[in-house]
């Protein structure tokens, strides 16, 4: 999907850059469009980029990491289609101790389907299973509440991560620091000096296959409630303690 292929492998290919992954590790991509392990590549491969400093034998650690990629078609609550995945992880650990981590970049109806085939179908045999879930959690407290009982009926609360990709971006573009630290800003930045705010949300491209998701779930909860107030906060908040 869209996530995975602008964030998630982008990001799990820096890691493998850094030496940051074990040293037996496998990708599988799994989802209901037919695809061969060589097409997820060259998909994979036109968005994977060098952000790292060294830049050195860049071309050669691509080559390997996506030697390491490969792809499952199958529907998210079949267990017979998890069964064969199950299979195919099998073959590619060998024998070894296993862990395996399912993120579920996937639309949010899913989520519970995904992890009941997930669980009973495709748990390690003899390591740890953990889901990553990518958020929306539900659209309010209840549904959200109701999501985690769901998951909970295959699942510990110990095996469960949930996870906004987006607020790592405090983090990338320093914005802390920006607004705390830069001695030409912290000083003006108050209501004397600054007469309105305004924070813009512009992106150049259309939804690019996510029109299912904003359909169902709504842009503005997608972006407003969580993205554009963290944005916010950080901006308008007294300097933290």
């Amino acid at each position: 999907g869209d996530l995975a292929k602008k964030k998630i492998f982008p990001a799990l290919f820096a890691l493998y850059y850094e030496d940051c992954l074990p040293e037996h590790f496998t990708i599988f991509g799994y989802a209901r469009s037919k695809m061969t392990d060589a097409e997820l590549r060259d998909m994979v491969s036109g968005t994977l980029t060098c952000r790292i400093d060294k830049r050195e034998n860049c071309g050669e650690k691509m080559e390997q990491f996506l030697k390491r990629c490969f792809y499952h078609s199958g529907q998210y609550d079949s267990q017979k289609d998890f069964m064969e995945l199950n299979k195919k992880l099998k073959e590619h650990e060998a024998g070894k101790v296993s862990n395996r981590l399912f993120y579920l970049s996937i639309p949010p109806n899913i989520f519970v389907n995904a992890v009941k085939s997930a669980s009973l179908s495709a748990s390690s045999a003899n390591g740890w299973t953990r889901v990553i879930v990518e958020k929306p959690f539900g659209r309010d407290s209840e549904s959200s509440a109701a999501l985690t009982r769901a998951l909970k009926q295959y699942l510990n609360e110990d095996q469960i991560f949930r996870i906004d990709h987006y607020l790592g971006k405090e983090l990338v573009e320093n914005l802390s620091v920006l607004r705390f630290s830069n001695l030409i800003f912290e000083p003006l930045w108050s209501r004397q000096y600054i007469r309105n705010v305004q924070l813009i949300f512009s992106e150049d491209f259309g939804t690019e296959g996510r029109g299912g998701y904003f359909d169902h779930y709504g842009i503005i909860r997608d972006i407003m409630q969580n993205h554009l107030l963290q944005i916010l906060a950080l901006f308008a908040m007294e300097t933290p303690v």
